[in-house]
């Protein structure tokens, strides 16, 4: 298997980017939220993968971080939840934030991701609420600093809100006011109230 690829970002495109190993480009599906951390193109660059190989082909998914790996790698074991479905939920929101709905059983919430219906997020929560404490310790540990938590959550939330097509001033908007001391997902939830969405 391969575990990750080092080298130059040879391109990037709206699904993944192309990275040069030894002279050979690696092309690797990734979500936005990674796509939008790359460096500039020529840059070195260390991206974990996961090999998919099924009856329609080999896949590489890419990832800058344990968490986001193991995340996706937790939402693919959901009957029904495919490869696309997994980028685009860590496209839609960070994995801490996912991994709050998930764990508080927000439905609503997680199925603002694009393709995910309502049976299919009561499947998500279901398969894995119990689970993501086992080896995301990531996810859910906080750092010492209470403001820095806040502020991690607050980036967080708006982060997934950009990547949603929302502006810097809508954003700054939906997030004014927003209750202390809450999750990242409802930070999420309380700004997209506000947005109408």
């Amino acid at each position: 298997m391969i575990a990750f690829l080092r080298g130059p970002l040879a391109a990037k495109t709206a699904q993944g980017a192309v990275i040069d190993v030894a002279g050979v480009g690696y092309a690797v599906a990734m979500s936005q939220a990674s796509l939008a951390k790359l460096p500039p193109v020529g840059d070195e660059v260390r991206v974990l993968t996961y090999l998919q190989v099924s009856e329609s082909g080999v896949a590489l998914y890419g990832f800058l971080g344990e968490d986001e790996k193991a995340l996706f790698e937790r939402l693919i074991s959901v009957s029904g939840v495919g490869p696309k479905v997994a980028l685009a939920a860590l496209s839609t929101f960070s994995a801490a934030a996912l991994a709050d709905a998930i764990a508080t059983q927000d439905v609503a919430l997680v199925q603002k991701v694009p393709g995910v219906g309502k049976k299919t997020a009561q499947r998500i929560i279901l398969e894995l609420k119990g689970s993501l404490d086992q080896g995301l310790e990531g996810l859910f540990s906080a750092p010492e600093d209470a403001a820095a938590v806040i502020d991690e959550r607050r980036r967080g939330a708006a982060e997934a809100l950009l990547s949603m097509g929302f502006t810097s001033a809508e954003v700054d908007l939906a997030l004014k006011g927003a209750p202390e001391g809450a999750t990242e997902a409802a930070l999420l939830q309380y700004a997209l109230k506000r947005l109408g969405s």
